[in-house]
């Protein structure tokens, strides 16, 4: 690994000149999109790579991922009443522990495991698909709510990827059916003002109107929020920052480490590779999160679909 660096000062001071524009808060996802630009980025990166049968594997679940999305998205409806209300109490409006989850959400696992390439799946990869296709509302619900809130039994591992698959399209054509001017950002900021789920990665931008900013993306409902940079998203400390990269890597993904809580976060530089993502980036560039655990540092949160 290579030695750490101090991370660079990329705090927002405010426009130094007409004509600069403040970083946007909160960016929703795009349904249409999301999926897709993961698969095609997952394809993209598994050429060659230490894992690549299972980043295939993952692509694969990413399209099937786009085509529910594709369809779920204009049947996701929403309370007004009860959005406006968690805003008004500085409460993310689709809390992942708490959000009364539509039944749509089960419509989509069911077509999710429909869509999935059967032919590339493993003998007990099967029998895990076809006991979800067997099972009842309430067996669903059940694995819902464990994975929301971190109660996964070990016998419902291999369900886990599929049930975080489906929850998250649900998660983020609910998100989509948001209006960003009416969200604020939570006082915990390393949380998601739309869910209150943690980031997968951070993305520092690289175009637009503010480059440099820092915004870190859901892991479960793919909205983004803006986060300054070097403050640890965890602890928000300052004083024991670095980042580490992979000796002779590119520096497209690199690990910023706190001294002070010995968490890590990573951080995606999109001027290294324009064609970043962060889902597919973060799973690809998991020999990093093995390097930096070994030193000693814990990941912020879990990427959802590797909690197995």
């Amino acid at each position: 690994m290579r030695q750490a660096e101090a991370p660079p000062s990329g705090k927002w001071t405010g426009p130094s000149h007409a004509g600069v524009k403040a970083p946007e808060p909160i960016l929703l996802p795009d349904p249409s999109r999301r999926f897709a630009t993961t698969a095609q980025r997952l394809e993209q990166l598994a050429a060659g790579h230490p894992m690549e049968a299972w980043l295939r594997f993952v692509a694969g679940l990413a399209r099937a991922q786009h085509e529910v999305a594709t369809t779920l998205h204009p049947a996701v409806m929403l309370d007004p009443a009860t959005v406006a209300q968690s805003i008004d109490a500085r409460l993310p409006p689709l809390a992942a522990d708490g959000h009364r989850r539509d039944v749509s959400w089960r419509e989509g696992l069911i077509l999710l495991l429909d869509r999935i390439d059967r032919k590339s799946l493993p003998p007990a990869a099967l029998v895990v698909v076809d006991a979800l296709l067997r099972g009842d509302a309430s067996t669903h619900e059940r694995l819902a709510d464990q994975f929301l809130r971190g109660g996964l039994a070990s016998a419902d591992a291999g369900a886990a990827i599929y049930v975080a698959a489906a929850l998250q399209v649900y998660f983020t054509c609910s998100a989509a059916q948001l209006k960003a001017d009416d969200l604020r950002l939570l006082e915990e900021r390393g949380l998601c003002p739309c869910c209150g789920s943690p980031p997968v990665a951070g993305v520092v931008t690289a175009t637009g109107s503010t480059p440099g900013t820092r915004y870190l993306y859901c892991s479960l409902c793919s909205s983004a929020w803006n986060h300054v940079r070097a403050v640890c998203i965890t602890c928000g400390g300052t004083r024991k920052l670095a980042l580490q990269g992979i000796e002779d890597d590119p520096g497209v993904v690199k690990a910023e480490t706190c001294g002070e809580c010995q968490t890590y976060a990573k951080l995606l530089y999109p001027i290294q590779d324009m064609q970043v993502d962060p889902y597919a980036d973060d799973l690809a560039s998991i020999g990093l999160d093995i390097l930096v655990a070994e030193a000693g540092f814990a990941r912020h949160a879990p990427n959802p679909l590797l909690l197995v």
